[in-house]
């Protein structure tokens, strides 16, 4: 599996990521492919999720905080430079595999790093009884696009106050807030975020495809031309 990079070290937008997840299913003859990627204070909603009823977005508001509906399915996530955002292109036609596939390699990151933890039926990836990285798919017509949000640390007041799950699905959970639902990568490995971020790429890649400056401007198109929510 070939590594997508950037030719420069600069953070963009969300739209700008989910854009480049489309570029690299439509545009690139990859089997798989995989890149890693950070974003400023962002809350990212899934595609049949409506936003009032998941999204505090007064506190967004106020706060700077970025929100954006994206095209898979899934919860509602909170995203900042303190966490890692993973997405991985394959040609698999079966989500259920992608879906495999792509919990599995995380684990195999995890067991690598000295962590016991598990996939649950929903695709989510726990150590103990809490998520550390949650999971959403996209298949479009000859790719399957999984990404995910690996907390290796945030801003845990930014996270309860811009995410507004119902008191119902806590309930039905069995959990007092979303507190208790998480943990953070850091709380588990002395590695740092930097470190994390090389020994996924060595663990799970081979080789590399950078993009050019046109494959950019391409994307940037996209972007631009679907008027993405910012």
């Amino acid at each position: 599996m070939r590594y997508i990079s950037l030719p420069f070290q600069e953070v963009r937008r969300l739209p700008f990521y989910l854009a480049m997840e489309e570029y690299v299913a439509r545009c690139l003859d990859e089997p798989e492919a995989f890149f890693l990627w950070q974003v400023e204070p962002s809350v990212i909603y899934g595609r049949n999720q409506v936003e009032e009823n998941e999204v505090n977005l007064d506190y967004c508001r106020e706060h700077d905080i970025q929100v954006y509906r994206r095209k898979s399915g899934g919860g509602c996530v909170y995203a900042d430079m303190d966490n890692l955002m993973l997405s991985y292109v394959t040609k698999e036609e079966q989500v259920g595999f992608a879906f495999n596939r792509f919990v599995n390699m995380v684990l195999l990151v995890l067991r690598k790093m000295g962590i016991e933890a598990t996939g649950t039926s929903h695709n989510d990836i726990m150590i103990g009884q809490r998520k550390v990285c949650g999971t959403a798919c996209r298949k479009t017509a000859t790719r399957c696009i999984v990404h995910s949000t690996l907390l290796y640390d945030t801003n845990m007041e930014h996270m309860l106050q811009a995410i507004t799950p119902s008191r119902e699905k806590l309930q039905k959970k069995g959990i007092e807030s979303v507190r208790q639902r998480i943990t953070l990568l850091k709380d588990h490995t002395p590695l740092t975020l930097e470190e994390v971020k090389t020994l996924i790429r060595e663990t799970l890649c081979q080789g590399e495809r950078m993009l050019t400056a046109d494959d950019i401007s391409r994307i940037q198109s996209t972007v631009e031309s679907e008027k993405i929510k910012v």
